[in-house]
């Protein structure tokens, strides 16, 4: 049950795990009338709708009345060709704003992050996002949930993406983050090791 935090990180190292960890909160959420908002890279599309189709979802169905709607990076984060912190926040909210426009009761965000990856090598503004939207969901009731590749990070980025999520999916539980750092202690201090024009260094 999700209380106070509605933004929820978890890592996976195969579509087998990922799916047997999420496809019951895809599931429940669509038999209980929410809104499934997906960012997921293109060439995982299809994939995906086979495994809900397998699920027992009607992906057609739901995506014709827009109760499934699966956006991808060049709609979302790379809108702007690269990434842009600040223009990701305002998707996010206008992606939670429209379900509640479609007559949703609660939307279900699931959000794959792999296509940012080579953001994460070059720059602090993948884990700022991050940490900033702390400030912006409460806001909602909708959960958001950061699913990441565990394949294609370091150690310093998995490390910096678990101190922004004040909730945490491991094993398959869902747990309160006890790595968890405050936002403006933690935006404080990827500024500081990083400064204004270096790469970011984890």
């Amino acid at each position: 049950m999700l209380r106070e935090h509605r933004h929820v990180c978890t890592f996976f190292s195969s579509a087998v795990e990922e799916y047997e960890t999420l496809l019951p909160f895809i599931c429940d959420g669509i038999n209980c009338g929410h809104r499934a908002y997906h960012v997921l890279p293109d060439h995982h599309k299809e994939d995906h709708f086979q495994r809900l189709r397998i699920a027992g979802i009607d992906v057609e169905r739901v995506m014709k009345t827009r109760q499934l709607e699966v956006a991808v990076p060049e709609d979302t984060y790379l809108r702007t060709a690269r990434f842009n912190k600040d223009a990701m926040l305002v998707l996010i909210q206008e992606a939670l704003k429209a379900g509640a426009d479609l007559g949703f009761p609660l939307t279900r965000m699931i959000a794959h992050a792999e296509a940012a990856v080579d953001d994460w090598k070059s720059s602090n503004d993948w884990v700022e996002y991050e940490m900033r939207l702390n400030s912006v969901l409460p806001n909602y009731d909708d959960p958001v949930i950061c699913t990441f590749d565990a394949n294609l990070l370091t150690v310093p980025h998995a490390i910096d993406i678990l101190r922004t999520h004040p909730m945490v999916i491991i094993g398959g539980v869902f747990v309160e983050n006890s790595f968890f750092t405050r936002p403006q202690d933690f935006i404080r201090e990827v500024q500081l090791r990083t400064g204004p024009s270096r790469s970011y260094r984890g």
